[in-house]
C-alpha cells in the first residue's frame, strides 16, 4: 500500500469514528514521555495492562517484543522509541494500546507501549488543525492534525504512518545493513 492510501485509509477510519452527520469523532488520550497523543478510536481494539512481553533478539530497537494475546502472536511497538526517543521506564500505568491496522488489504494486529491512557474524547472536527511544518520533533507524516482541548494542545497521531510495516521493516533494513557495512 502506498503511502497515499496508507494516509487515506486513516483520514477514512477517522471520519467513520464520527456519527454520520456529526461533527465530533472520539480519540484515545494517552501519555508518552509528558507529552499528550490521542489516535482515532477506528483502529482500536482494546488497551490491556502492561504485562509480559517476551523480548525477540535481532528486532529494531522500537520492537519492545511480542506478547500473547488470547493465543496470538501481537508485536510490541515502544511508541517512545518508535519517535526517536530514548526508552522510557515501565510504570504501575503502562499500557499496551492494541490496534487493528491494514496493510496490502491484510488486516493485522499490533501493540503500542504508551505510558499512560487517560480517556477517550471527543473532538470536533473543527478543532483539529493541521500539522505543524515545523517545530515538532517528530515527522510529518506521522501526524493527522493537533487539537486545543481543555487548554492544551493534543497531538493527534495517523496509527497507519506511525505503525506502518513497510516502514519499520525499511528501518529494520537501514539498521541491519548499517551494521553489515
Amino acid at each position: 500500500m502506498t503511502e497515499t492510501q496508507l494516509r487515506i485509509a486513516a483520514h477514512s477510519r477517522q471520519v467513520a469514528a464520527a456519527a454520520p452527520g456529526e461533527r465530533h469523532a472520539q480519540y484515545l488520550a494517552f501519555g508518552l514521555g509528558g507529552e499528550t497523543f490521542a489516535m482515532g478510536i477506528g483502529a482500536i481494539k482494546e488497551v490491556i495492562q502492561y504485562g509480559a512481553i517476551t523480548e525477540v533478539p535481532l528486532m529494531p530497537d522500537f520492537i519492545r517484543g511480542v506478547i500473547n494475546l488470547r493465543g496470538s502472536v501481537v508485536p510490541v511497538v515502544d511508541l517512545a522509541v518508535r519517535f526517536g526517543r530514548p526508552r522510557g521506564p515501565v510504570g504501575k500505568r503502562t499500557c499496551v494500546v492494541i490496534l487493528e491496522l491494514e496493510q496490502d488489504s491484510e488486516g493485522f494486529v499490533l501493540g503500542a507501549l504508551v505510558d499512560n491512557v487517560s480517556e477517550v474524547m471527543e473532538i470536533d472536527q473543527g478543532d483539529i488543525q493541521p500539522a505543524p511544518a515545523f517545530g515538532s520533533a517528530l515527522r510529518s507524516d506521522f501526524i493527522a492534525g493537533v487539537a486545543k482541548v481543555g487548554g492544551h494542545f493534543v497531538i493527534l497521531l495517523d496509527a497507519a504512518h506511525v505503525l506502518s510495516v513497510e516502514d519499520m521493516a525499511a528501518l529494520s533494513g537501514q539498521r541491519c545493513s548499517a551494521l553489515a557495512g
